[in-house]
């Protein structure tokens, strides 16, 4: 390099330093990678920030990118826009009011949130649930996984430019809507989980409503795994794509779908069986777990349209269950005030976007000492600071889309 090129590359380095510095707008005082393009041309890394808007991603979250090119160098994913404290609210309510709180951090996923604040506390209590709650319970996280899938399996491509999708999914979660919504009241919130229980048994009729809508949505699916899986524009935009290896998986503690998606096979409803889940796994039963190698954003999409058929065979063995059952109570008697001895309990269970779990500490009193909350989708965020860099910015959105995130559920 001559003397006068030299000159010129060092007066760019320096406007480069200058220019993008703390409170520039620039790199908020990151050293910026300098060196010399074709035709001996001064050229830089240069710092993306993707959000905090709501239509970056499911929710409010940054993601501050620095890209040579069209390529991804690094990627930091910036949480906390949406913290509400739910954690120290945990803490003035008691062991009845805490459902509302829990039932919220993912709301996709709301009745599997509020049954693991229950089953920590039963835990804790010792106390045994009769068989029939024990049952719907396992029929209502079922049909809640299977709303959960289906709104990504809608929203995924509507973010790739595909609008048609959302429409079919929509189609099938408002068949399963309408009776989530006839036995709790509600659509999104459910606020159907009791300690000891359930709020109260279901309607007369209801497993024949539940076993139609269940048929339905059978019969109906393959219209939106044709549409997705046969689209070749979703198909390059997908295979090959954000690669997640089973060991980097595990590494960032990422489960539930994109993890299994990845060759890592753990499923907590198989390997540490709660509510009828051991009976359902067991040899012979409808449950299995789904998997994948590939891990890339085509696989996920397979594993969570497999999922879904999954999630229907043991949805209809619970309703076949119930109707042998019979009547019978759905709830333990409680005292006024509910005390929960000293003592404490992790207890996890499998949400539809993976691991949720709870830490229970008490000290004897109606509220909790401490209520930590493990959600899934906090690892599922993290591990993009690993997938992105290397990629092609024009990926990006691909790859975020498939890792099936809430964004509630990582703030908390």
């Amino acid at each position: 390099m001559d003397t006068a090129a030299a000159s010129e590359v060092s007066a760019a380095a320096n406007e480069i330093s200058r220019t993008s510095g703390p409170g520039t707008g620039g790199s908020g005082g990151r050293p910026v990678t300098v060196g010399l393009g074709a035709g001996g041309l001064a050229t830089s890394d240069m710092v993306l920030n993707i959000g905090p808007q709501h239509p970056a991603t499911h929710g409010v979250l940054r993601l501050r990118l620095v890209v040579d090119a069209e390529r991804i160098v690094s990627a930091e994913p910036v949480v906390g826009y949406m913290h509400r404290g739910a954690e120290k609210l945990f803490e003035v309510r008691d062991y009845r009011q805490i459902i509302v709180l829990a039932n919220r951090h993912d709301w996709l996923s709301a009745f599997a949130n509020e049954l693991g604040v229950v089953l920590a506390t039963e835990e804790m209590l010792g106390m045994e649930v009769p068989e029939r709650a024990v049952w719907i319970r396992t029929l209502l996280s079922e049909i809640n996984r299977i709303l959960s899938h289906l709104m990504f399996l809608g929203s995924y491509p509507l973010e790739l430019g595909a609008i048609t999708p959302v429409f079919y999914s929509f189609r099938e979660r408002e068949e399963l809507q309408s009776v989530l919504e006839e036995v709790s009241g509600g659509r999104i919130h459910y606020m159907f989980n009791r300690v000891g229980g359930l709020k109260e048994d279901v309607p007369a009729g209801w497993t024949v409503r539940v076993a139609q809508a269940l048929r339905a949505v059978r019969h109906r699916m393959p219209d939106l795994e044709n549409i997705l899986m046969g689209n070749e524009i979703l198909r390059g935009r997908t295979l090959g794509v954000g690669v997640l290896p089973r060991e980097l998986a595990a590494a960032y503690g990422v489960s539930g779908p994109i993890a299994r998606a990845g060759g890592l096979d753990l499923d907590l409803r198989r390997d540490e069986p709660y509510l009828a889940y051991g009976e359902l796994f067991a040899p012979g039963g409808p449950g299995r777990v789904v998997t994948r190698q590939e891990g890339d954003c085509y696989a996920r999409l397979e594993v969570l349209l497999e999922q879904v058929q999954v999630s229907l065979d043991i949805a209809e063995t619970c309703v076949d269950r119930l109707r042998s059952l019979g009547n019978g109570p759905v709830n333990v008697r409680l005292p006024k005030v509910l005390k929960v001895p000293a003592g404490h309990v992790y207890r996890w269970t499998e949400n539809p976007l993976g691991i949720n779990g709870y830490y229970l500490v008490s000290r004897g009193d109606k509220v909790p000492w401490r209520l930590k909350l493990r959600s899934a989708s906090f690892n599922n965020v993290q591990v993009l600071s690993e997938m992105l860099p290397g990629c092609l910015l024009a990926d990006m959105v691909s790859i975020m889309g498939s890792m099936f995130f809430v964004v509630g559920d990582v703030d908390k």
